[in-house]
């Protein structure tokens, strides 16, 4: 499906490897942009392989060299919910961390042993604690204290010793957006420092859970590592004899190229050294990356469908805020191009197809002479997009198409008509 690639260089927020061929038509995971919307349809999301398992051997290099033997990383599966991106990141080593019944499923039957895979969640139900006990996943993470009694409740029935880990509210807030900062005193997630040494207490007598350790997750899309050591550095004096702790994940993203990113040494340098100067050199150090796995390696396709120029000029596709809530919940910026034209000189707004003056999928664009029929090609779009994907306006969900070498092949098929009325009674 590819052309001869040539030398130009693209940002640092398309996929590892990208390049543009003689004609200037992207290429993602040696697949040719126009070549995929015209064979799979728009839109579509499209993720370079080599590019996920670089990203996830990255990660597992950075702490095998800081903090070596002593070490797992769990994908955060909510940033990319497929069986064929699971499959990929488990081949790699990673285990899974899941935070609902149906992404316990998925990791299940995407390969993953039951004891690589990690429970969150801040109101699991009893039906969710009992398959993950069932399952014998490796560690349920508590994230309160009705969540514990629950839990010990459980697992005490079916006469097992359940390992978990105490979620912790450190009491520090990333340099992110509200909606996904977590680490604050006023959080819904996690325990206050109080409780969870009361939870400690409370787990010293239990015959049916076993802790193994701490957990804290400050929030996503972090670029300065500061609130990581900050809120680590509260974990000291608790559980100091436990053998592990998880320092969450929260590694942020270029969504534009004039985003920097700390690279993925000195994330971990920073957690690992903050856990070494206050907890203790000896733990077990669990990390949980999920958009910084997967953000840059997808991009997605759009095909223009109208032009208008009023006040504005507005660009309007085939897809929109039921493909990438993103833009319109959390205000996140994106860049776009027209495959196979660049240097774009028209100002516009790339907009969706939806009945929401809301549907912006980039405020302030910039294209070379867009026009109907031109694929529209939006990188970093490999988090959380086909995650929220939803079928607003009865617009069936776009596939996922994964790239390697050349080669596409179907990993999620597109959603149908008749697959939107499939649960109709």
């Amino acid at each position: 499906m590819a052309a001869a690639a040539t030398s130009r260089s693209l940002s640092h927020v398309w996929p590892t490897h990208s390049a543009l061929d003689e004609r200037g038509v992207l290429q993602v995971g040696g697949c040719d942009a126009l070549e995929l919307a015209r064979e799979f349809g728009t839109p579509a999301y499209v993720v370079a392989e080599q590019d996920l398992r670089e990203r996830a051997r990255a990660f597992r290099d950075a702490f095998a060299a800081r903090h070596p033997g002593r070490s797992e990383i769990f994908f955060a599966s909510k940033a990319f919910p497929c069986t064929a991106v699971l499959r990929i990141l488990r081949d790699e080593g990673l285990g899974c961390d899941v935070a609902s019944s149906g992404e316990l499923h998925l990791a299940l039957q995407a390969g993953f042993a039951p004891e690589r895979i990690l429970l969150h969640g801040n109101a699991k139900s009893t039906a969710e604690l009992a398959m993950a006990i069932d399952a014998g996943i490796g560690l349920i993470v508590l994230d309160g204290l009705d969540d514990l009694e629950r839990t010990e409740a459980l697992a005490r029935e079916r006469g097992v010793r359940q390992r978990v880990l105490l979620r912790v509210t450190p009491g520090v807030r990333g340099d992110t957006h509200d909606k996904i900062s977590t680490g604050q005193s006023d959080s819904k997630f996690g325990l206050s420092l109080g409780d969870t040494r009361r939870a400690i207490d409370r787990l010293a007598g239990s015959d049916a859970l076993q802790l193994d350790g701490l957990h804290l997750h400050i929030g996503s899309q972090i670029l300065d590592l500061e609130p990581f050591r900050a809120a680590i550095a509260m974990l000291h004096g608790l559980g100091d004899d436990l053998p592990m702790v998880n320092v969450g994940g929260g590694l942020g993203v270029a969504y534009t190229a004039t985003h920097q990113v700390p690279s993925v040494e000195d994330y971990v340098d920073a957690k690992v050294g903050a856990v070494e100067e206050h907890l203790g050199a000896g733990k077990v150090i669990l990390d949980e990356p999920g958009r910084a796995l997967t953000a840059n390696a997808g991009v997605t396709l759009y095909t223009v469908q109208t032009v208008k120029r009023n006040v504005s000029t507005w660009v309007a596709v085939d897809g929109g805020m039921a493909d990438n809530l993103r833009p319109m919940l959390y205000g996140a910026p994106y860049e776009a191009e027209v495959v196979g034209r660049h240097g774009g000189e028209t100002a516009c707004r790339l907009v969706g197809k939806h009945c929401e003056s809301g549907d912006v999928l980039v405020h302030a664009a910039h294209l070379a002479d867009p026009g109907p029929g031109d694929v529209i090609v939006m990188p970093a779009t490999g988090a959380y997009g086909h995650a929220m994907a939803n079928t607003y306006n009865g617009i069936p969900r776009p596939p996922v198409i994964l790239c390697r070498d050349g080669d596409a092949r179907v990993a999620v098929r597109r959603e149908t008509l008749d697959d939107l009325l499939a649960r109709d009674a």
